[in-house]
């Protein structure tokens, strides 16, 4: 599929979509954005010729399936020779929760992930008069254990290979694209009801691998009793804030533990689960992250890369930054009202897209690491051509490709100016409900039948409607869009502002829709076209130029979309399963080394202990964001300072990583994944191992604030021992204490 992750909002015609058009769920929120250096290699003089720049080994990365892992490569590389109920034992200790990964760490149902992943369920299980999240939680007992609603985990039991199935379908088909998804469908409706469908707690899902040069099947086992069992304050969890977001040396304790139960509410006995070590690891190490990577693009083009790099990553940042300005602008003026509505939290997640499109884009813009990708894609173009049955079958793909992207462009101004997202919080809920509203009541006007429309309109009827303050912002700011792309003399923006300024444009449509109060709007809905409430009147404005985009692009996107498909077969005739594909939210194991590195001109070291932690927090005169939380300013005595609190190493992770166990070879917990460094952010389209690093909490670290500072005996005595104790009393009497 074709990457413009703005183009989420033109789909209103095929369906709505609610996607966030912002990075994937990134490790943490940030606070604000300071200006991100990437230290590769870049020694580049003006006009030096690169084009001897060779492609390393693993620029494609190191994420690993579970049904093609390297062994041989493990072998070479580390002397480690696992076998099958190794990879087992990997696959099924292992979970993915949404957003983010997680593990059974003990016989018990015990599961680890990261705080950032837990903090909204945290706070859904604060009772009146607490605040979990701030504060911190710890369930002395199993019976205080608090089960989160609408939760789950799911468990990979088994992968199977169906692109055979889903290519044979798509082969002669009149809609190659329509007739994979009936397959995919077809697919995974049969293999529910083998495994005993969803009442039976099994879930299927059909990935597509290498852009559809392989589709697997992946058979989960889900549970939905998920309980919380402990988790630190926010401000150890976050240790840092911004400043320190996507850096290294870190000083954070990100995790949360959760247990899980099964259906006659006793805590599960899972097949398999990972054991803590005390050991933790030393500069040299091998670990393995097992988890599930959001989305990488490592197998795009250099004309697509290109781009992003021109195109795609500063839309995307004039978005953001302009939207978050806007946020900023109104919490300063109504605190209170941004307090109510969490804005600062949404800031701070924006802001965190910020700091990682700001890093990928200067990975973009780094001529070596174009000069890798460019070398990467020569050797398949030559390998192809030097095949007579694979030259044919894909020739002019890859210039068709090129050509493609400069149809995209030509459509640049209009996208930034008519690009909605329903459910996103970059956009006016007055503006959505306008276009959209538009949109929904045109389609009806053109006969299409309701039950096709009624996912319309449940997300317009749903929808998270905003303050007048943030309403009248987010649409000064979406004005000011209509004119940097269209300029002030385009009929759209004309219309939109009616010789206004555009705030004042924005303040008084606010001050004169309807469309705010639900009930209202879904009493205007049914005679849309005829109302005469401004927001229909700009809503027709910015339908229609959503219609006209969508005219001059849907090709486009379709062509491109089959493009990458055949680019794919055609890597993978060449290439096989050489190399791992791109990220999909799907279980993957990636090998590394800890290893320190290089940066600002000192080295960073393989770990850090708790007396970097108290000098951060001294050295910045106890502020935030690095303050501590009231039971952490004094530490107790038995807190030995030189225990290990993170470390890093070499390996690849990506957004949805966040929560995966970081083990040994003999497949003991020694960390738990919560971040990389700036110098990683070019991972979504190339892997470097010179200065990029993954960022976890050292098992050591979390082991001694669980027994020294939260007094957290019973979890301490099950991660070690693997026996469930019932109560911290029983834990107690058991210690002779």
């Amino acid at each position: 599929m074709p990457r413009l992750l703005f183009f989420a909002g033109l789909l209103v015609l095929a369906g709505c979509t609610t996607t966030e058009p912002v990075v994937q769920p990134a490790p943490a929120p940030v606070v604000q954005t300071d200006t991100v250096f990437i230290e590769v290699p870049t020694a580049v003089a003006p006009g030096e010729d690169l084009s001897d720049v060779e492609a390393g080994r693993f620029d494609n990365g190191k994420m690993w399936t579970f049904d093609n892992p390297p062994i041989d490569y493990f072998r070479e590389a580390y002397g480690l020779e696992p076998d099958a109920a190794w990879f087992e034992k990997a696959r099924t200790a292992a979970l993915r929760i949404p957003g983010c990964s997680a593990s059974f760490v003990s016989p018990n149902g015990l599961v680890m992930t990261n705080h950032h992943c837990a903090r909204e369920h945290i706070t859904a299980v604060s009772q009146d008069g607490e605040n979990l999240l701030d504060n911190g939680f710890y369930a002395e007992s199993l019976d205080q254990e608090r089960r989160i609603e609408d939760y789950y985990a799911d468990q990979l039991i088994s992968i199977t290979d169906v692109t055979e199935e889903v290519e044979a379908a798509a082969e002669g088909a009149d809609d190659p694209a329509g007739a994979r998804d009936a397959a995919i469908d077809a697919i995974t409706e049969r293999m529910l009801t083998e495994a005993g469908g969803e009442d039976a707690g099994f879930e299927v899902e059909v990935i597509s691998l290498y852009n559809g040069g392989q589709y697997s099947a992946y058979l989960f086992r889900r549970y939905d009793d998920v309980r919380l069992v402990a988790a630190p304050e926010l401000q150890i969890g976050y240790y840092g804030g911004d400043p320190d977001n996507f850096t290294y040396p870190r000083y954070n304790l990100d995790y949360t533990f959760y247990r899980v139960y099964d259906e006659n509410g006793q805590p599960l006995k899972p097949a398999a689960n990972f054991s803590f070590t005390t050991a933790g690891v030393s500069d040299g190490d091998a670990v393995f992250v097992i988890g599930n990577p959001g989305s990488t693009s490592r197998l795009q083009t250099v004309a697509q890369l290109e781009f992003r790099r021109d195109f795609e990553e500063p839309f995307l940042l004039n978005l953001l930054e302009t939207r978050v300005a806007a946020m900023e602008q109104v919490a300063e003026a109504e605190p209170e009202m941004a307090e109510e509505i969490d804005l600062i939290n949404t800031v701070f997640s924006l802001k965190n897209a910020i700091k990682a499109y700001t890093g990928r884009l200067e990975g973009l813009e780094n001529p070596v690491l174009m000069a890798r990708r460019q070398d990467t894609e020569s050797d398949l173009r030559e390998r192809v051509a030097a095949d007579t049955a694979l030259s044919a079958r894909y020739a002019g793909v890859f210039e068709r490709i090129e050509e493609l992207q400069g149809v995209k462009a030509d459509y640049i101004d209009e996208l930034g100016s008519y690009t909605l997202n329903p459910g996103s919080s970059l956009y006016s809920s007055t503006l959505v409900r306008g276009t959209f509203g538009y949109l929904y009541a045109l389609q009806r006007q053109f006969g299409a039948p309701e039950e096709s429309l009624a996912g319309l309109k449940e997300t317009l009827m749903t929808l998270d409607v905003n303050p007048p303050a943030l309403e009248e912002a987010l649409i000064t700011a979406r004005f000011n869009d209509l004119i940097l792309y269209l300029g002030e003399d385009h009929p759209t923006v004309q219309a939109a502002l009616g010789g206004q300024t555009p705030a004042d444009a924005a303040a008084a449509l606010v001050a004169n829709t309807a469309v705010l109060d639900s009930t209202a709007f879904a009493e205007m809905l049914p005679a849309f076209m005829e109302s005469d409430d401004p927001a229909r009147a700009i809503g027709e404005v910015m339908g229609q130029g959503i219609i006209t985009l969508q005219q001059g692009l849907s090709t486009a996107q379709a062509e491109e979309g089959e493009l990458e498909r055949q680019i794919a077969r055609a890597r993978f005739d060449v290439y096989g399963t050489s190399f791992p594909p791109d990220a999909t939210f799907s279980l993957r194991i990636a090998d590394g080394l800890v290893k320190p590195y290089e940066y600002n001109g000192t080295t960073a070291p393989e770990v850090t202990t708790f007396f970097g932690l108290y000098d951060r927090f001294h050295s910045h005169g106890q502020a935030f964001p690095w303050s501590l939380p009231e039971r952490w300013q004094t530490p107790p005595a038995s807190l030995d300072l030189s225990t290990p609190i993170n470390f890093v190493s070499t390996n690849d992770i990506i957004g949805g990583n966040s929560g995966s166990p970081v083990v040994n070879g003999n497949l003991e917990v020694v960390g738990l994944a919560f971040d990389g460094n700036i110098e990683s952010l070019p991972g979504e389209f190339i892997f470097t191992e010179e200065t990029a690093r993954t960022v976890s909490v050292d098992v050591r670290g979390i082991l001694a604030s669980l027994d020294h500072v939260y007094d957290a005996d019973r979890i301490v005595q099950e991660l070690l021992s693997g026996r469930l104790v019932e109560s911290e009393a029983d834990a107690d009497e058991q210690m002779g204490m």
